[in-house]
């Protein structure tokens, strides 16, 4: 628990209250207030993504070289000025304007707040940082819905009181990065922290200490293996990723082309008879389940191999997509809701405590980079296609739920098969 960790979870709380009000009620904003079809609301979402996508890569990779400190300032910054500008849209294209600029701030902020994230902290303890940052990031999520309902039922149903009352927790965000440090990494770091051990206070021994038996001999058969596997702590942070990083981040932006955004399974839910305050309702139980299960499955990840943690939550992914896909009944979507809550809980934390585990501490940056881009533009992808497919066959969405659902399944049998070749230490 470094002060970044505690700082960083308190921005992301403030600014996930403010984003998760606004988000549950954009459908509704979207379809009934401004008219737009079905379709638009996958467009702008799967834009937004997008945009954050491409940005993610290059922010990451530049903070590693110029400090990552004024990028999360910036990124938090443009997110609460998008958050004003959907405030105040009186057409479709706006929202699809302040979603932009909400998801730049995005795409700039998320690797290099990670990566600052991580410093410090020992890798045996990566698992259980992340999973702490994600549950306080959700408990935001679950305060954002309830301070929606409160201004809901005070105004009588008035959508635009409750998006203006979001602009306030992001503005908070922003004041609290000043609290935030930065020590950055250099090629002299020795992994996640520079410390060294066997002395009380961090500092290397004087000489270096007898090694009895060379890596790779046969009185240490397996040393070879576990040098080859740690991330090199002198990579230079211009040099190319390891294999290890590139083959997770592609691994995982692949599953993400079925992962459609999270306004069309809300989309869903008001179709099925919510609603706008029961949605709301709905949404701050979803990440209930989330932030319950986001620390307790960093710290399994933490004892257990991250594939197979990761591979639970596509299995709570893979339930949720294949119910909703199936149920008409209200009562039915909302606890399938809460299955789904368990995807988002596990496998964000998870997910970049794992590519931390796999890179060098000068790149993390980068790694982290490369990892929220794919994944981003995967959400592009599949919130464009879902939102075209939307009204096929039945209607109300089934096609691209069974579509996601059935993947999801198959993805978390190949990790629980497979998933060891992408852990630290795996076969190369």
């Amino acid at each position: 628990m470094t002060r970044n960790v505690k700082v960083l979870s308190g921005v992301s709380l403030a600014q996930d209250a403010a984003s998760e009000l606004v988000y549950p009620l954009l459908p509704v904003l979207l379809t009934t207030v401004l008219g737009a079809p079905a379709a638009v609301v996958g467009l702008i979402e799967g834009i937004a993504e997008g945009v954050a996508a491409a940005l993610k890569y290059v922010s990451g990779r530049i903070s590693d070289r110029v400090g990552r400190r004024p990028a999360v300032l910036a990124g938090y910054g443009l997110a609460a000025m998008g958050k004003v500008v959907v405030a105040a849209a009186m057409v479709w294209p706006m929202v699809l304007a302040g979603r932009v600029v909400d998801r730049i701030g995005k795409g700039i902020r998320g690797a290099p707040r990670d990566a600052l994230l991580a410093e410090e902290v020992p890798a045996e303890s990566l698992g259980r940082a992340f999973g702490f940052h994600r549950a306080a990031d959700t408990v935001g999520a679950v305060v954002g819905p309830l301070l929606g309902i409160a201004v809901l039922t005070a105004t009588g149903g008035e959508i635009r009181a409750a998006l203006w009352l979001a602009v306030v927790p992001a503005v908070l965000s922003v004041g609290l990065i000043l609290l935030v440090r930065e020590n950055r990494p250099t090629a002299a770091a020795n992994g996640p922290t520079s410390s060294h051990p066997g002395t009380p206070d961090g500092h290397a021994s004087p000489g270096p200490a007898p090694s009895p038996h060379r890596p790779g001999t046969a009185a240490d058969p397996t040393g070879a293996r576990r040098a080859e596997a740690a991330p090199t702590a002198a990579a230079d942070p211009t040099q190319p990723l390891p294999r290890p990083v590139r083959a997770l981040a592609a691994v995982l932006g692949l599953f993400a082309l079925v992962n459609f955004p999270d306004a069309l399974i809300l989309l869903r839910l008001t179709e099925v008879g919510l609603a706008p305050t029961a949605l709301m309702g709905a949404y701050a139980l979803f990440n209930v389940a989330a932030a319950a299960i986001a620390y307790p499955a960093g710290a399994l990840s933490d004892r257990w191999p991250k594939s197979r943690v990761y591979a639970m939550g596509l299995l709570c992914f893979a339930t949720g997509y294949l119910g909703l896909g199936l149920v008409d009944s209200p009562g039915a979507a909302v606890l399938l809701l809460l299955a789904y809550g368990g995807f988002t809980g596990i496998t964000e934390g998870v997910g970049r405590a794992w590519i931390t585990a796999l890179a060098p501490a000068t790149q993390r940056g980068r790694a982290q980079g490369l990892f929220q881009a794919l994944g981003g533009a995967g959400i592009l992808v599949a919130g464009l296609w879902a939102g075209l497919l939307w009204g096929v066959g039945a209607g109300a969405g089934t096609v691209p739920l069974l579509v996601s659902g059935s993947v999801a399944a198959a993805a978390a049998v190949g990790l629980l098969v497979a998933g060891s070749r992408l852990e630290p230490g795996g076969p190369r």
